[in-house]
């Protein structure tokens, strides 16, 4: 039993140096907003988010392009601040919330695109469709420690898809031309992180 304890200190020692270039934070709910916009009628535009949702981001510091992120929306929080409008878009006709409750986001690339930017693509699952899309993100943030000594940082994200890609089809066509929902959707992600612990305690354990 020692001799396998000590195996595993040694792997984790020797794995240890890597594992300190990359860090894990955990998507702040009460302080991130994932929001989107879309045209009615062609005269304006609504907004509206998504109340729950959870996330992990890895954040390689040395090499941002080994970073990855990974989040999940609870389709019934929808919010567009009218009950009536939110109770439709969580019917079959939109998201179709009893049969897929939630929508997701899983990164498969991070690029450099200039200073203080990236370019992360990776698959969006709506609507039970999975499609690629490209994040573009204004950030990370340097780390922040907060009042009670957790350390913080944030990004911004956004990008545009069509609703149909994603089977998302039900609309109106107006008397005067045109139709009562716009295709395009702009998502914006205002992300905060709270930076998860290490593995010192294990480490420790593990002695």
């Amino acid at each position: 039993m020692k001799r396998i304890v000590a195996s595993i200190t040694t792997f984790l020692a020797l794995v240890m140096p890597t594992i300190a270039l990359a860090s894990n934070w955990s998507i702040d709910p009460d302080h991130t907003t994932i929001g989107f916009k879309v045209k009615h009628m062609m005269v304006s535009t609504v907004n509206g988010n998504f109340l729950k949702h959870t996330g992990t981001v890895t954040i390689n510091d040395k090499d941002i392009t080994k970073s990855r992120v990974e989040i999940s929306i609870d389709t019934a929080s929808i919010n567009t601040n009218v009950a009536k409008r939110d109770e439709h878009l969580r019917s079959a006709d939109f998201f179709d919330v009893a049969k897929y409750p939630a929508m997701t986001f899983v990164s498969k690339t991070v690029a450099k695109a200039g200073k203080g930017k990236l370019k992360v693509t990776g698959d969006l699952t709506l609507h039970g469709v999975t499609k690629e899309v490209v994040l573009t993100v204004d950030g990370p943030t340097r780390e922040s420690k907060d009042p009670w000594g957790n350390l913080r940082r944030g990004a911004t994200a956004t990008t545009r898809i069509n609703r149909q890609d994603f089977g998302l089809v039900w609309n109106k066509t107006l008397e005067t031309g045109g139709v009562l929902i716009g295709n395009d959707i702009v998502i914006i992600l205002e992300i905060e992180m709270i930076k998860d612990k290490d593995n010192t305690a294990l480490l420790q354990q593990l002695k």
